[in-house]
């Protein structure tokens, strides 16, 4: 069996087991010593890096008090697999330049289904048809119809 060294890969280090830093965790830029302000700047900074990227259909869900798995979750899509592709790999320079360079990713290889894992913001970057095919927002929705309750 070839160990990494003996197969020329010298400089490469395995995947870290270790979770996403929180964003009380790391400094974000302009952000006081409060949690919810450091969140709150978070979510503004990849918000204004997809409207940067021309992101479409962007949709942003609180989940304070909601879930334990995040404070927020963002959606949105791009036109093409480029596309998503090119606003994963401009929100992680942005959010690697704040000190939160240790999101988690998945899917960037293919671009249908980006999703990044920033600790507090998840962040999910669909084509329009995959978006479509898995409907997310729906499963976060608070007044969708099958949760309302009939009379």
């Amino acid at each position: 069996m070839l160990r990494l060294s003996q197969r020329g890969n010298k400089g490469a280090t395995p995947l870290s087991p270790d979770p996403a830093p929180r964003a009380h965790e790391a400094p974000v830029s302009g952000a006081s010593s409060n949690p919810e302000a450091k969140i709150t700047a978070l979510g503004e900074l990849i918000l204004q890096r997809l409207d940067d990227d021309k992101a479409q259909d962007v949709v942003f869900i609180d989940l304070k008090g909601k879930s334990a798995v995040a404070d927020a979750l963002i959606v949105a899509s791009g036109r093409s697999h480029r596309h998503v592709g090119a606003m994963a790999d401009h929100l992680l320079r942005a959010l690697k330049e704040e000190g939160l360079g240790k999101a988690r990713v998945e899917g960037l290889p293919h671009c249908d289904w980006v999703l990044i894992d920033t600790g507090d913001v998840i962040i999910h970057l669909f084509r329009p048809e995959v978006r479509q095919f898995y409907n997310i927002e729906k499963i976060w929705s608070v007044d969708s119809a099958h949760r309302t309750p009939s009379s």
